[in-house]
């Protein structure tokens, strides 16, 4: 589908915003109104939609605030409990708590990028997290589980999007929540997130395929770090 409209606008409505295209509202794939609850998070929305060249195809890939508002009101909102639990279940088997063995320049760039992120969680969430060294299954505390159940669970609807992605990007539900707590940056979550290929990179070198696969992620980090950060005081149900 190419560019269809001429003006993007927003407009307040009920409790939230509305994104205009041409003064018509914009609708969502399953045919809902597209309205937020932040003024910034619509004027970014529609920021996306004026950046659309006249002409030009519109590609999904290059509205990802749009995709995860659409995302949050069209599949979060009626399936709110199974977002939270597959969310949640990223505890279990946190990238964090899995370490390396060998070399010792790997181990001590693990625990130095790691390590403060699960002590953070540890005293945020009152959620502390075994370690193991290797890739061998480690079963984690239940109330740890709970705890980290009970942060995502308080996030709203559009929250949830937003959080649901960056777990399933990173790996890390711990990553997930450091970003939508603002003690992580989306760059200090990606790196948090690539220790690993960064660190294979500095010693064997890189290529076309993997750099394309980071920057992709790199994209989808930076945009849930935006989307939280736009929804300002909506990010936690009321």
């Amino acid at each position: 589908m190419k560019r269809f409209y001429n003006e993007t606008a927003i407009e307040q409505a009920g409790g939230g915003f509305r994104v205009l295209l041409d003064g018509k509202p914009m609708r969502t794939p399953a045919k809902s109104i597209l309205e937020v609850p932040t003024r910034s998070l619509a004027e970014a929305i529609a920021a996306e939609w004026g950046g659309v060249p006249d002409k030009a195809e519109i590609n999904a890939a290059h509205l990802p605030l749009t995709r995860l508002a659409a995302t949050g009101l069209d599949r979060v909102v009626v399936r709110r409990e199974q977002i939270i639990a597959d969310t949640a279940k990223y505890a279990g088997s946190d990238l964090l708590c899995y370490r390396a063995t060998a070399p010792e320049s790997l181990v001590k760039l693990q625990h130095d990028t790691w390590q403060p992120l699960l002590d953070w969680a540890a005293e945020r969430y009152g959620a502390r997290l075994t370690v193991a060294q290797g890739i061998s299954f480690v079963d984690q505390p239940e109330q740890s589980l709970a705890r980290l159940r009970e942060a995502v669970a308080a996030h709203a609807d559009l929250a949830l999007s937003a959080l649901y992605n960056l777990t399933h990007t990173a790996g890390s539900l711990v990553i997930a929540l450091a970003v939508a707590d603002a003690r992580l940056t989306s760059q200090g979550a990606f790196a948090a997130a690539q220790v690993d290929e960064l660190y294979q990179i500095e010693r064997w070198g890189d290529d076309a395929l993997a750099a394309k696969h980071r920057d992709g992620v790199a994209k989808d980090i930076d945009a849930g770090a935006r989307f939280l950060a736009l929804l300002e005081h909506a990010r936690l149900r009321g």
